[in-house]
């Protein structure tokens, strides 16, 4: 008989990085022959709450029949891809007795520890199960230091764990600062350990693309006019099209992620700010260049900063020129590098299951 797991990660209603690392890791864990369930964490989705919010989506989907509409409708689409335990959770309300529904709790990937976060609770660290059926799955602070005030509460619950990864060097040291555990792992995201076969099996065309050469601005800050006018420049040299996936204005901000991973996977090339975007230009094997965040949000750089670092791509991060160097692709190295992260995070994962090689 199949252990029956559950996943708690963030569950926002249209953000391409977290659905994908969702589904990232419930296929994963599906390779260790586990049956999986992603428990809905989110405020509202319990009680008279979860009744006025379906009311709200009712109003959204048959009378507001607009651009932001049709996203979340096509993020509906692809949450059927996951599967979502009957039990709903949030911080005002924990299901009786849930700690014995489920055999092993993981939470993670994304920033599910990160305390700025209105969503965050005690919750993100397990705290209705036991330790030892408690594991996090290359979770993330998403900030470099913690706020006192949480410090202790943190420490408490962490020393819990049976195994703990995390996502960041950093993450890592602030887990040892809290509880003094020298067992903790760092792990690459977990979209990184399913191959670009994996991903292959859930990509679609979208309705709207007309070209097959284009070039994908996906940037999550402000794009100034200086870049913007080197990526024009480079797109009417090559007879590129541009994609903006994140303006409202764009037919392509209606795109789910499944369209998403079309549009990383066919492009010319990718230009952006986001971590994910840069992760799945490396997964399908397409030229890309990283760009800093405009809105000066530090950890977004840090995290982009090690990713590139560990992978040794570290000549993608815009420096004032796109030349045609950056139009070419040798990963080679790279794809060594990642085969040796995934054979980490897979030793990781069996001894937190207690996995034999038999098994």
């Amino acid at each position: 008989m199949k252990r029956k797991v559950a996943i708690l990660t963030i569950n926002d209603d249209t953000n391409y990085g977290n659905r994908l690392q969702n589904f990232a890791v419930q296929e994963v864990l599906k390779k260790h022959n586990l049956d999986c369930w992603t428990i809905r964490n989110e405020i509202g989705k319990y009680g008279i709450y979860f009744y006025i919010q379906k009311i709200k989506d009712f109003i959204k989907i048959f009378i507001k029949k607009d651009k932001i509409t049709k996203r979340y409708l096509e993020f509906k689409k692809f949450d059927k891809k996951i599967r979502y335990s009957q039990y709903k959770i949030d911080k005002k309300h924990i299901p009786s007795k849930l700690y014995s529904k489920y055999d092993v709790f993981f939470t993670g990937s994304d920033q599910v520890w990160n305390p700025t976060f209105d969503r965050f609770s005690d919750i993100d660290l397990l705290s209705f199960a036991p330790g030892e059926k408690r594991v996090s799955f290359s979770a993330s602070f998403g900030i470099n230091e913690i706020p006192e005030k949480y410090k202790e509460d943190f420490a408490k619950e962490l020393k819990k764990f049976k195994n703990i990864s995390v996502r960041e060097e950093r993450a890592k040291e602030i887990v040892k600062e809290l509880t003094e555990r020298n067992d903790v792992e760092v792990l690459v995201d977990p979209t990184m350990l399913l191959t670009k076969e994996d991903w292959n099996k859930i990509v679609k065309k979208p309705q709207q693309l007309k070209t097959d050469k284009y070039i994908i601005n996906y940037f999550l800050g402000e794009l100034s006019e200086e870049k913007r006018k080197k990526i024009e420049k480079i797109a009417k040299e090559n007879n590129c099209e541009i994609i903006n996936i994140l303006d409202i204005n764009s037919p392509f901000y209606q795109t789910g992620p499944s369209e998403f991973l079309y549009l990383e996977k066919n492009a010319f090339l990718v230009c952006t700010d986001s971590f994910h975007s840069t992760i799945f230009a490396i997964l399908f094997n397409r030229p890309f260049i990283v760009f800093d965040r405009e809105d000066n949000i530090v950890k977004m750089n840090s995290r982009l900063e090690t990713l590139l670092k560990k992978f040794d791509l570290e000549d993608r991060w815009y420096s004032g020129v796109i030349n045609n160097e950056l139009l070419k692709v040798d990963y080679s190295k790279a794809y060594e590098i990642l085969e040796e992260e995934r054979k980490k995070s897979d030793d990781f994962l069996k001894t937190a299951l207690d996995i034999k090689e038999s098994d």
